[in-house]
């Protein structure tokens, strides 16, 4: 891989990183009134998986939307006005952070109920087959996503119809305070109910950003030959709080070491040895840092919505 390609994605990394890390710190000052899911630990999922999308491709996302929203290009300003609930929002300040879109980038939404972003997809594809368009679209879920009913029934009828889809579970172990062993049985294997279903599955290290982008590459290259839907299963780790902008190890749900374990696995932190050019990478940090903060400054000076959008919206 050039050094320019592993800037880019340093280059997205870093800023998932220090947009979420800003939310975290500023959310106490209770001018962000919706809940958030920060993705911090989690972002060289979305980083590898989007630098092989292209602007037309489409995504679905999830409540923990941050990341994939900015590693498809999204607006910023657009992300955090809607955050604070202002009308320069990307849903005009009444969706909040679960509810991120861009269009003109292919984000068609985020949904905050478990696993429904999964048939939301499956049906924006076969939308895009009988209209004969060339979009690839990716759908991003939890591992606590393929324990629904949901999920079952879609990667049936994506593989019946050789949907061109991309399934990303982002596997973090842990759906909200509840492990995996609590949830799934010993022998489960996502691998063979993928193949069950005839959809192609991959595996690989969800905290690699260039694994994952490489990897992301090879499966694009192939859905776009054959219309063969295909799952890759990455698997990672949150560092903070399943919903809000703390940290939580104290709660004890965690065995003890996990997460410094994890911590060790920094996405960032591995993106940026990889590069090994310091003057190249403060330039870009300085740059991202800049764009980052004015993002803030404009949600905070935009106004909130009307109360004649808000009626319109709910009523």
């Amino acid at each position: 891989m050039n050094r320019n390609t592993k800037l880019n994605l340093f280059k997205i990394v870093y800023k998932i990183r220090k947009v979420e890390e800003t939310i975290s710190k500023l959310y106490s000052e209770n001018e962000m009134r919706c809940p958030v899911h920060l993705s911090i630990g989690q972002e060289a999922v979305a980083s590898g998986v989007c630098s092989n999308l292209k602007e037309n491709d489409e995504i679905i996302s999830t409540h923990r939307s941050h990341a994939h929203y900015i590693a498809k290009g999204g607006n910023l300003n657009s992300m955090i006005s809607e955050i604070y609930g202002k009308k320069s929002g990307c849903a005009l300040g009444i969706g909040g952070s679960m509810h991120l879109q861009d269009l003109k980038k292919g984000i068609n939404g985020s949904v905050p109920i478990v696993g429904s972003t999964i048939p939301i997809g499956v049906g924006i594809a076969l939308f895009n087959k009988i209209k004969k368009k060339n979009n690839l679209v990716t759908i991003f879920f939890g591992e606590g996503a393929t324990e629904e009913g949901v999920f079952h029934e879609s990667i049936n009828f994506a593989a019946l119809h050789n949907l061109p889809i991309l399934f990303v579970c982002e596997n973090n172990l842990y759906s909200v305070y509840t492990g995996l062993e609590q949830r799934q049985p010993k022998k489960r294997d996502l691998k063979k109910i993928c193949e069950g279903n005839s959809l192609a599955y991959y595996h690989e290290d969800g905290n690699d950003v260039i694994k994952v982008h490489n990897k992301v590459k090879e499966i694009v290259k192939r859905i776009r030959k054959n219309n063969q839907p295909t799952l890759i299963e990455l698997s990672t780790y949150r560092w903070l709080e399943h919903c809000g902008p703390n940290w939580d190890d104290n709660l004890r749900y965690r065995p003890s070491g996990e997460l410094k374990k994890w911590i060790k696995k920094c996405p960032l932190a591995r993106i940026k040895k990889q590069i090994k050019n310091k003057p190249l990478i403060s330039r870009a940090t300085k740059q991202l840092d800049k764009e980052i903060n004015s993002a803030f400054v404009f949600a905070k000076n935009s106004k909130f919505p009307s109360n004649k959008i808000i009626k319109n919206f709910y009523f």
